[in-house]
């Protein structure tokens, strides 16, 4: 049975940049979300899948334990599960929690996306093949 790789994101300065990163902001809010929703010792799966207005599209999802292949990145005991396909288009990505006057909702800024849907939910690479014009994400955002 293959096991999960597991990454500790920590201040030392590492050749390579951790899979994921989470900003102190977001750590916090998924701290309180899994202290409210009374499921303290799980992750946050970050995933991406097909679709939205630039071709792919992120999601998120909390799960108790992690996958076989997955990378785990636990950051100050929050842990992060990332399939090897998504972080084929998520390494380096930092995960931030923006609360703004239209709402608040978690952003990932990706270093590897060369565009993006104006709300953030959706994103093209370099090597996507996809390019859905006119195609809308569905947050109601109104980008093409």
């Amino acid at each position: 049975m293959a096991t999960a790789n597991v990454f500790t994101n920590s201040t030392t300065t590492d050749p390579e940049p951790p899979a994921m990163t989470l900003t102190p902001v977001a750590e916090a809010k998924l701290r309180e979300l899994m202290h409210q929703r009374n499921i303290p010792n799980y992750g946050l799966r970050v995933f991406v899948t097909g679709g939205g207005c630039s071709g792919l599209q992120y999601g998120m999802v909390f799960e108790a334990q992690p996958r076989p292949f997955d990378t785990v990145v636990e950051q100050n005991g929050v842990r992060l599960f990332i399939d090897p396909t998504s972080l084929i288009y998520l390494h380096g990505s930092t995960i931030d929690f923006v609360d703004s006057l239209m709402g608040g909702g978690f952003k990932i800024d990706n270093p590897n996306a060369v565009a993006s849907c104006g709300c953030g939910h959706s994103f093209r690479t370099k090597d996507s093949s996809t390019t859905d014009e006119g195609a809308s994400c569905g947050s109601g955002c109104g980008c093409h």
